[in-house]
């Protein structure tokens, strides 16, 4: 494993970060580690709620550490543009501004080149948005990506990556993929901080080869952590296993594997057993906010009529701030537009999906994942 002094480039040696393997799964490639920052230590295989300006939405902080979350994501593009990265080293950087004292990954904009396609124009030097919010011109290179991150303070940034839509033609796919590699190293050297580390991103699309060959590229670069991006936009879920299945084992079995935007409670068990330790997405939230709870049993949908008189708590060993209340109650609050509806349910599914990352990680520890994927995945049909 790097250790904590082994530098990202000549000028920075990052400092309070290390990464251990506690227990291998007997029986898949599911792993139990600790990844040790300075802000505090992140068990592993672990799931990170999306802030994307700062805040994830709808909850307080204290109510997001009440789910036992234990590290957040921030976007770097979207803080760039509101309120600017000047702003928040100005409030005392990322942790200060949100009162958040666990670690912090910010996302290096790099899936804005995808989801704001139409935006954006792309070379070999970076990337050049129309802001979405007033038009302005912002300027997105590796440099300047890198610079961004160290001024919020996060303590691990990702690296600027070139994200494809897909389907895609071949070439479109590999010349994504070969610019991410190169756009890597250039952020490697543009590190400054001693108080932050990088992940690099492997591309390569629904291509086995090419993900394997950009895995392969970026190991002998020594990053810190690697991620999987640039799945879960539209591909049918065996695909993404099945990429998985290939780039996982071409990765440093020392060092943190992030697959990045995934996904459903079935996706997280999936990749786990895969060999992955660190997720995140937007679907807890975003589907609270439209009144779906996940449960052992398979989503929820409150608003359907059925649930109009029930008297019963989604789930009646959960915690959460829902589950003091009826589903009743809750498909009331939706129906009369109350705000306090989606925020109950995204404390309910942030809440969720700790519990399950909790789980798996006891199962795991206990040499019995398999036996506890088979049994949720049964449960969910």
């Amino acid at each position: 494993m790097t250790s904590p002094e082994t530098t990202s480039s000549d000028s920075v040696s990052p400092v309070g970060f290390s990464f251990e393997v506690l227990t291998q799964d007997p029986n898949s490639a599911a792993r139990r580690s600790v990844l040790t920052t300075p802000h505090g230590c992140v068990q592993l295989p672990t799931f990170m709620p999306v802030g994307t300006q700062a805040t994830v939405k709808g909850l307080a902080i204290d109510q997001v550490q009440a789910t036992g979350a234990e590290m957040l994501l921030a976007n770097t593009y979207h803080l760039s543009l509101r309120p600017g990265e000047d702003i928040v080293e100005q409030l005392g950087g990322l942790h200060a501004m949100m009162q958040w004292d666990g670690p912090i990954l910010t996302d290096s904009g790099g899936f804005q080149l995808f989801s704001l396609a139409k935006m954006c124009q792309v070379t070999e030097q970076g990337a050049i948005f129309k802001s979405h919010i007033d038009g302005s011109t912002l300027e997105l290179t590796p440099e300047k990506s890198t610079h961004i991150q160290e001024t919020l303070g996060s303590d691990i940034a990702m690296v600027l990556d070139h994200l494809v839509a897909l389907p895609n033609e071949k070439s479109v796919i590999r010349a994504a993929c070969e610019r991410s590699i190169r756009w890597a190293q250039r952020c490697q050297i543009a590190a400054r901080s001693t108080q932050q580390i990088q992940f690099a991103i492997v591309q390569g699309g629904l291509d086995e080869t090419l993900r394997v060959w950009c895995a392969e590229e970026l190991a002998g670069s020594d990053f810190f952590g690697y991620a999987v991006g640039g799945l879960s936009v539209g591909e049918p879920p065996a695909e993404m296993y099945r990429i998985l299945d290939a780039t996982c084992p071409a990765l440093p079995v020392d060092c943190p594997r992030y697959l990045m935007g995934v996904g459903r409670p079935q996706d997280l068990l999936e990749g786990i057993r895969r060999g992955i330790d660190m997720f995140d997405c937007v679907m807890p939230t975003r589907n609270g906010r439209n009144a779906m709870a996940f449960t052992d049993q398979g989503p929820l949908k409150l608003r359907n009529a059925k649930h109009r008189a029930d008297k019963s708590p989604i789930d009646t060993d959960c915690p959460c701030l829902a589950c003091r209340h009826s589903r009743g109650y809750i498909r009331h609050l939706f129906q009369s537009g109350e705000m306090l509806g989606p925020i109950l349910l995204s404390h309910h599914n942030l809440t969720y999906y700790q519990r399950l990352l909790t789980a798996a990680r006891a199962a795991i520890e206990a040499d019995d994942f398999e036996a506890f994927y088979q049994k949720k995945m049964a449960a969910w049909g």
